[in-house]
């Protein structure tokens, strides 16, 4: 099976030489392989969002490599590198236009990379095609291709920069808690249609959250970080049985101190 993503003995500092300097990511070391859709956990600062944007490119790193599907890109600019991944943001207003309509953000993504003509026209192919990638998602958005974005709920429009983020089938998804401003319900809802259009697409995924139950519940592999590396890393048969008591012994038992995270206790 080919390999997805590569960190190796990758290594981030903030605001170095001073008294606020922060050892975000400590030569971290993470691979996923083809299909692997991984949920990432830990408490504040522990680098979970770090490392998503180091791979995203948002800023450079200080040591180590970065590969997605075998390719160096530890120096390439992020929106180069955005070729190669979709990403969904926490804010449901970040990952569309609110003054275009729901065909017009999904023609944007669906033609990134190809050549700008002078015309825009959507074609009745087009429409047809983004008709059907919206009726899967059974919220009833087919029908509303003339809507504007801005109009829509933080789950409809959650659900439609999914949609947009795979719709090109990249070599990895970014999924940066991406329920989180959602409430519990719309946020269950998300998290299944998330489900399905990765393993529909048989993408590659790794998504941060805060809530246990949702990391142990989703994907097929589970990461726990702390102090910006990996002090976890769990699959198969042996995550489906997990609880948050073993989450949390886990923890206690890898980092030598009590979690003390209250939004993920809560969760």
């Amino acid at each position: 099976m080919s390999t997805a993503l590569e960190l190796n003995g990758v290594r981030k500092v903030f605001n170095k030489g001073t008294v606020n300097e922060k050892i975000a990511l400590n030569n971290l070391e993470l691979k996923l392989e083809e299909g692997d859709f991984v949920t990432v956990i830990g408490g504040n600062g522990a680098g979970k969002s770090t490392m998503l944007n180091a791979v995203a490119g948002v800023w450079p790193v200080d040591s180590g490599r970065i590969l997605i599907g075998g390719r160096d890109v530890t120096l390439l600019a992020e929106h180069k590198r955005a070729a190669y991944l979709g990403r969904v943001f926490q804010d449901p207003m970040t990952g569309t236009a609110a003054t275009m309509d729901i065909e017009e953000n999904m023609a944007l993504a669906f033609r990134r990379g190809q050549k700008r003509r002078l015309r825009w026209g959507i074609t009745q192919k087009e429409r047809d095609f983004f008709r059907g990638e919206l009726e899967k998602l059974g919220l009833g958005l087919e029908d509303r291709l003339t809507t504007k974005v801005g109009l829509l709920s933080g789950g409809q429009r959650q659900a439609i920069t999914l949609l947009m983020a795979s719709m090109k089938r990249p070599d990895l998804l970014l999924l940066d808690e991406h329920t989180a401003a959602l409430d519990p319900k719309t946020a269950a809802k998300v998290l299944e249609i998330s489900e399905q259009i990765i393993n529909e697409n048989k993408l590659t995924a790794m998504m941060v959250t805060h809530n246990m139950r949702d990391a142990i519940k989703h994907g097929n592999r589970l990461v726990m970080m702390n102090e910006g590396h990996i002090i976890y890393d769990v699959r198969g048969e042996e995550k489906s049985r997990l609880e948050v008591k073993d989450l949390l012994a886990r923890f206690e038992e890898a980092s030598g101190s009590e979690f003390a995270n209250d939004r993920m206790m809560l969760a």
